[in-house]
């Protein structure tokens, strides 16, 4: 492929574009289980209007953009109070869960480096975390222990426990963990890690913007964010179940001292001073703007309607997939998350992965994970009104799948070539 010497119309590249889309998922027909979350046409029209706004601005140097400071100290406000913490609360936005994590990470190994003089830091995670911990520990020259989980897929604090010494400077827990949607034990995980010193992290990239407002729609939720002692710093992702466009995400730390340890500071440059919150220079105002434009528009109110909506399809998928023999959800998940697996109780034998070939043959795209091997939803509003219809897909594609397999046993979640 070589670059054009001459530019072309408008109208034709954006065709092209156009064209580029044929294969993509179809999650404006809510046919796809996470990845793009659609809070309705009211959020489309508040992000993609604060969108235009802000295409060109640049966050890095909020002097000479003040309403972007202005934006990314609400939206860390607004995000912080539904978590509960309090007005020493303090954070900044970033680009996404990852981001965030690593953030996390990294203000981990300063801060006992600082306060601990520690210079062979090591951190301990269930295997349930997100993947990008391991990645966080590479980057920062942590040594990461992963503990096996429990029978329910939860934390085992007692394994992690095992782990603690002189060097720890990271315990993390999920809420909720990614690939079953369970809930780790936050307070124990945060009580053992206070007694070692270390920071505790909430990994709430799925839950930050969902949990609070179950919880105000009923439904039951164990304690795991500020309201927990000795949890030191959450993720929460705005464009998860918060709505807003990708990529923005907020990470929060129960008071500036332990905030500072995120932030890079650079004083011997031709350029002058430098600082830097997270791990970009350039930074959008685009998504910025967007998720403080969709946090607006809805409202508190707003977030319980659509978690209400969330609540009622996640419960029917459960309960739908529980019907079909040969099929199992693994672990009580009970809030947006699910993981569908084949019934080991069962003598149907299900070959996942041929399932999930045969459910994108009718238009569904579910993630593959394991081990075990288990397709992964994260249903949301974008799934309101097609519940029944994929329950009716999926079990037909059981039926098609019985007793046959797939030579495919990848699991990608990628951006590879």
């Amino acid at each position: 492929m070589e670059f054009s010497q001459t530019g072309r119309p408008v109208d034709d590249v954006i065709a092209d574009l156009e064209a580029k889309r044929s294969d993509d998922v179809r999650w404006a027909d809510g046919r796809a289980f996470g990845m793009i979350y659609d809070g309705g046409p009211g959020v489309h029209e508040a992000a993609e209007r604060a969108a235009r706004l802000y295409l060109h601005e640049n966050a890095l140097n909020t002097k000479a953009f003040p309403s972007l400071g202005r934006i990314q100290s609400e939206v860390v406000g607004w995000t912080a109070s539904l978590l509960n913490g309090d007005d020493a609360a303090a954070g900044f936005l970033t680009s996404g869960g990852t981001e965030s994590i690593l953030c996390a990470v990294k203000a981990a190994r300063e801060r006992a480096r600082a306060e601990r003089g520690i210079d062979q830091p090591e951190m301990i995670v269930a295997e349930s975390a997100h993947a990008a911990f391991h990645k966080g520990a590479h980057l920062f020259g942590l040594e990461l222990h992963k503990t096996a989980v429990l029978d329910d897929w939860t934390a085992d604090v007692d394994a992690m426990a095992d782990h603690v010494n002189d060097n720890t400077v990271l315990i993390v827990g999920s809420a909720p963990q990614y690939p079953q949607g369970v809930m780790d034990p936050i307070p124990e995980i945060a009580a053992l890690a206070a007694s070692a010193g270390a920071n505790c992290h909430v990994d709430a990239c799925m839950g930050g913007f969902f949990l609070p407002f179950a919880e105000r729609a009923g439904r039951a939720v164990p304690p795991w964010d500020f309201r927990v002692d000795g949890v030191t710093s959450i993720s929460a992702d705005v464009h998860k179940l918060g709505y807003a466009p990708k990529g923005v995400s907020v990470i929060l730390h129960r008071n500036k001292d332990l905030r500072r340890y995120q932030t890079f500071v650079f004083d011997d440059w031709l350029g002058g001073f430098y600082a830097s919150p997270n791990l970009q220079g350039t930074r959008s105002g685009l998504p910025m703007a967007a998720a403080w434009a969709v946090m607006s528009h809805l409202g508190i109110d707003g977030y319980v309607e659509l978690a209400r909506t969330t609540l009622d399809n996640a419960d029917r998928m459960r309960s739908g997939v529980r019907a079909i023999d040969g099929l199992t959800i693994l672990g009580d998940s009970q809030y947006q998350l699910v993981a569908i697996s084949a019934d080991p109780a069962s003598d149907i034998a299900i070959d996942m992965f041929a399932l999930a070939d045969a459910l994108e043959s009718r238009g569904w795209f579910h993630d593959r994970q394991g081990p075990p091997d288990s397709l992964h939803a994260t249903v949301s509003n974008s799934n309101a009104g097609v519940i029944d219809e994929y329950l009716v897909a999926l079990r037909a594609s059981v039926d098609e799948v019985r007793g046959a397999t797939t030579d495919d046993r990848s699991t990608n979640y990628a951006t590879l070539e």
